[in-house]
C-alpha cells in the first residue's frame, strides 16, 4: 500500500509541472523597493505574468544582509510559488560572514537559473580630495579609521568589498551599515559618507548628474563599455568584486517545476528588451540550467570562505 502511495506521488510530479503554474507566483527581493535584487526581479515577474496569465509579484522582505527574505523562502513551501531573487551574499558570503545562519545556503535552496552578474564602482563624495585609487589609498593611511565607508548590511558585496579593499591596500576605514543601497547612496550623496562601492545601477545616474565621483571598477580588467574608469586593481593588485544574482526556489521543489521555471526565466532573459534594461543598470543578463547553476554556487561558497577568513570580515 505504501509502495503503491508513494508510486502514485511519482506519477503525479509531471502533471503538476505541466498545469504549473495555476495561482499567484511571489519573488521574494530581500533588500528594499530601488535595491538591485529589486529592479533585477520587477521585469522578471512582468513577463512571467505575461507567459502564464496568472500575478507574479515581488515582496521586498529586506533585514540581516539579505537574510530574512532568503529565510523566508528557505521554510516556503517547495511547490514553486515562492521564489528568491538572491545575491552573492545572501547564497554564498554570508554563510561565512555570519556565526550564526537562518538557513544552509548549500542544502536549503533549489537553484533556477542566475540572473545577471556585474562589478561594483569604487564612488567617492566630490569633497574628498581624491580623484585616483593611489591617493586615495595614500589619504586613508594617513588618516586611519577617519575614511568611513556605507555598505547595503553587513555580508553584502558593498561591505565585502570595502574589507577586501582595506585588506589588499592595507588601509583601515570605518564601516557603516545601511538596510540597503539606497539608503547609503542617499548619504553618501549627502556627505555624511565618504565612499561606497556602490552597484552601477544605485550610482550610475547619480555620477552621469555629476553629483558623485567615480574612482574605479571592481571587475579584474577594465570595462570596455567604459574604457576612461581603471580597474581597482591596477593599483591594488589582486582586488576583484564581481557580484552575481540568481533565482532560488525552496529544495525539495519538483525537479519538472524548477525545470519550467527555468525555461521561462532563460528565455525572459534573452529578451532583447531585458538585455537592454539591464545593461541601462550596468549589469549583464545572463542564464544557465539548474545543475550549473547548483555547481557555480557550491564553489562561490567555498571561494568566500577562503576570503572571509582572509579579510577577517565580520556581520556579526
Amino acid at each position: 500500500m505504501g509502495m503503491a502511495f508513494a508510486t502514485a506521488g511519482l506519477l503525479a510530479l509531471p502533471a503538476i509541472a505541466q498545469t504549473f503554474p495555476t495561482k499567484t507566483i511571489r519573488i521574494v527581493a530581500p533588500f528594499p523597493p530601488a535595491s538591485v535584487a529589486d529592479v533585477l526581479a520587477r521585469p522578471i515577474a512582468q513577463k512571467m505574468s505575461e507567459t502564464w496569465g496568472h500575478p507574479v509579484i515581488v515582496d521586498n522582505r529586506s533585514g540581516a544582509g539579505g537574510n530574512v527574505g532568503s529565510d523566508l523562502v528557505a521554510k516556503s513551501p517547495p511547490d514553486g510559488y515562492t521564489l528568491l531573487l538572491g545575491t552573492i551574499g545572501t547564497n554564498a558570503i554570508n554563510a561565512a560572514i555570519y556565526s550564526k545562519m537562518p538557513y544552509n545556503a548549500r542544502t536549503d535552496f533549489a537553484p533556477v537559473t542566475i540572473v545577471a552578474n556585474a562589478y561594483l564602482m569604487l564612488v567617492m563624495h566630490p569633497s574628498v580630495p581624491v580623484r585616483t585609487v593611489k591617493e586615495l589609498v595614500a589619504l586613508a593611511k594617513a588618516n586611519p579609521g577617519k575614511l568611513n565607508y556605507g555598505s547595503a548590511g553587513a555580508g553584502t558585496t558593498p561591505h565585502m568589498a570595502g574589507g577586501m579593499f582595506q585588506a589588499f591596500a592595507g588601509v583601515t576605514m570605518t564601516h557603516i551599515a545601511y538596510k540597503g543601497s539606497p539608503q547609503s547612496t542617499i548619504d553618501l550623496m549627502a556627505g555624511r559618507l565618504d565612499l561606497i562601492f556602490a552597484n552601477p545601477a544605485t550610482s550610475l545616474p547619480h555620477i552621469r548628474a555629476g553629483k558623485l565621483r567615480v574612482l574605479a571598477i571592481t571587475a579584474g580588467r577594465r570595462d570596455p563599455a567604459t574604457p576612461d574608469i581603471p580597474a581597482v586593481a591596477e593599483t591594488v593588485p589582486g582586488f576583484e568584486m564581481a557580484p552575481w544574482w540568481g533565482m532560488f526556489a525552496p529544495a525539495g521543489t519538483p525537479r519538472e517545476v524548477v525545470a519550467k521555471l527555468n525555461a521561462e526565466s532563460v528565455r525572459i532573459l534573452a529578451l532583447p528588451d531585458i538585455k537592454a534594461h539591464y545593461a541601462g543598470l550596468g549589469m549583464a543578463a545572463i542564464s544557465n540550467s539548474p545543475e550549473q547553476f547548483h555547481a557555480y554556487v557550491q564553489e562561490e561558497i567555498a571561494r568566500w570562505a577562503k576570503v572571509v577568513k582572509a579579510t577577517g570580515a565580520r556581520a556579526d
